[in-house]
């Protein structure tokens, strides 16, 4: 027996309220729940992990997107049609693409990150910008990295910006928050992971340390602020504080650009023959 086609949403319904609210952090955190807003966080949100629990669709973007419609359904979701009002109504763009999820929280407990022994990972300390923060976890997902935590100091990780510009990275990998980064870096150690602090400032050069062979352990860069970077008493933290060379005439790399090129040569380094493969056994 096929399903029954949704009925069109009003405007004013408690659904179209409750979704609306999740703009703001604090519904968000009360709640446990947040937006994924377009085809490819609402696909990834309903195919990894058990976390969309409710769709909202204009009848364009349902028969545009079917396959994804179809995964909502086998993930459980409720999916209600929506006018094209609803949508601008609960999205958080400028131009929505006609889809908005409402999505479990998923982050991960600090100690399951460490259990799992993690072989690459990205920690945000001091990271404000919500684009930033998703466009690092980005960068980590398609490094490889195992996992990433956000310090106590850092962004929402439900930041509508934030969840947007990891562009469904946010639900492929375990991620920590609220962390306070004294507690990250010596936990990481604990379970033999090598704690590097990329800094413009850094005494080490990204190129030597790689010639030098020493980047294929397991491996936590350590990211802070754009504007100001790490203070020193986080630094003082790390195994390490490394700067990325720059080569040209560029003053410096933003935040997202250093992190992809420090994750890469991690990820790089621990292919290489002899480097750290699997860190699976205690």
């Amino acid at each position: 027996m096929r399903p029954a086609v949704p009925e069109l949403i009003s405007p004013r319904s408690p659904r179209v309220a409750a979704a609306r609210r999740l703009g703001k952090r604090n519904f968000r955190g009360k709640e446990r729940l947040f937006l994924a807003e377009g085809p490819q966080a609402v696909r990834e949100a309903a195919v990894y992990g058990d976390t969309l629990v409710e769709l909202f669709a204009t009848v364009e973007a349902a028969e545009r997107h079917a396959d994804i419609i179809g995964a909502a359904r086998d993930a459980g979701a409720r999916i209600h049609l929506a006018p094209e009002q609803v949508i601008e109504d609960v999205s958080t763009t400028v131009t929505p693409q006609g889809l908005v999820g409402v999505c479990r929280f998923l982050d991960t407990p600090f100690d399951a990150i460490l259990a799992a022994r993690p072989r690459l990972v990205a920690v945000l300390a001091h990271v404000r910008d919500p684009g930033n923060a998703g466009t690092v976890l980005r960068c980590a997902d398609a490094a490889g990295a195992e996992a990433v935590v956000l310090t106590d100091a850092s962004v929402d990780l439900y930041n509508p910006k934030a969840v947007r510009a990891s562009v469904g990275s946010l639900f492929h990998l375990p991620v920590a928050v609220g962390v306070p980064v004294e507690r990250a870096v010596a936990g990481l150690r604990d379970a033999g992971v090598r704690v590097l602090a990329a800094d413009g400032a850094g005494a080490n050069d990204l190129d030597a340390e790689l010639d030098e062979g020493s980047m294929g352990g397991p491996t936590a860069w350590v990211f802070g602020n754009e504007a100001w970077g790490l203070p020193e008493e986080t630094r003082a933290l790390a195994d390490a504080v490394l700067r990325v060379p720059i080569h040209g005439k560029a003053e410096s790399l933003n935040l997202a650009t250093a992190a992809a090129v420090c994750l890469y040569a991690s990820a790089r380094a621990q292919r290489a023959a002899g480097g750290c493969r699997s860190v699976t056994e205690a």
